[in-house]
């Protein structure tokens, strides 16, 4: 592999290091995408889409109470209910015969509108082959947050990294929650920053500028970032910096992967 360091250049104090070799990394050479060029900044990974202005994407609403409600017992009963009863592929009218209650009993059990007694959770728990106990799972599930203040992020070295290349991390979640581990980090590349490495691992990345410039490869793709700019990739494909053009470079970078890969 071809090795590039970043070199001085007049008025700015940086100069672009000499290219990666695409043949040194068996990738084939690709000419940059500049974003106000109007390409599109999705790789062959994910289908080619362009968003008008003002479209709406269709996702969760962001500002629906569905996580505050959780924290009433009632409507946190409800949910398991739903769920197991899912689970189970049965209708509200399958496990009304198989209870004994009726169906207006059960809608209002799993809509968090009534407090069932323990006699009908009992009940329940007997026809969906669960403990009682399972039923209060989300209501005791701790939510918790990480709060980093600034510059005060864990500086890790991450596998594959070299010199130069700083990572603070800012939060993990991979503790006994959720089934999807996330590591966000802002990354910086100085003047010292040793070769540029290709990383490749499991889940997806997307990576945010806040400073400098960058020629980014992913796959067999250049991408020239500049602050504000934003991509987001299948990281199992060869990826990272091809071409520091201004330093120092700072990016928000967020890694998401099952938690079975940990």
């Amino acid at each position: 592999m071809t090795k590039r360091v970043a070199t001085p250049t007049p008025g700015n104090g940086a100069a672009p290091a000499a290219r990666r070799d695409p043949v040194a990394v068996g990738i084939p050479h690709a000419d940059p995408i500049d974003p106000g060029e109007g390409e599109s900044l999705f790789s062959d990974a994910f289908p080619t889409r362009s968003f008008p202005s003002g479209a709406v994407m269709p996702a969760q609403d962001p500002h629906a109470l569905g996580g505050a409600r959780d924290n009433i017992l009632e409507v946190a009963i409800g949910r398991e209910v739903r769920a197991f009863r899912n689970k189970l592929g049965i209708t509200v009218a399958d496990l009304a015969a198989a209870t004994g209650l009726s169906l207006g009993m059960l809608s209002k059990i799993e809509n968090g509108v009534t407090s069932p007694s323990l006699t009908t959770l009992q009940t329940l728990s007997r026809a969906l082959g669960v403990p009682v106990t399972a039923f209060f799972r989300r209501f005791e599930e701790r939510r918790e947050a990480v709060f980093v203040k600034a510059g005060e992020g864990l500086l890790i070295e991450r596998r594959g990294t070299r010199a130069g290349h700083q990572y603070r991390l800012l939060g993990h979640n991979s503790g006994n929650t959720g089934r999807v581990v996330v590591e966000p980090y802002v990354i910086t590349l100085t003047e010292e920053s040793d070769v540029f490495p290709l990383f490749q691992h499991s889940g997806l990345e997307f990576i945010y500028i806040l400073e400098g410039e960058v020629i980014y490869r992913h796959a067999d793709k250049l991408y020239h970032l500049t602050p504000g700019d934003s991509l987001f990739f299948d990281a199992d494909a060869p990826h990272g910096p091809d071409e520091m053009r201004q330093l120092p470079i700072r990016f928000l970078s967020i890694i998401s992967y099952p938690k079975d890969e940990v």
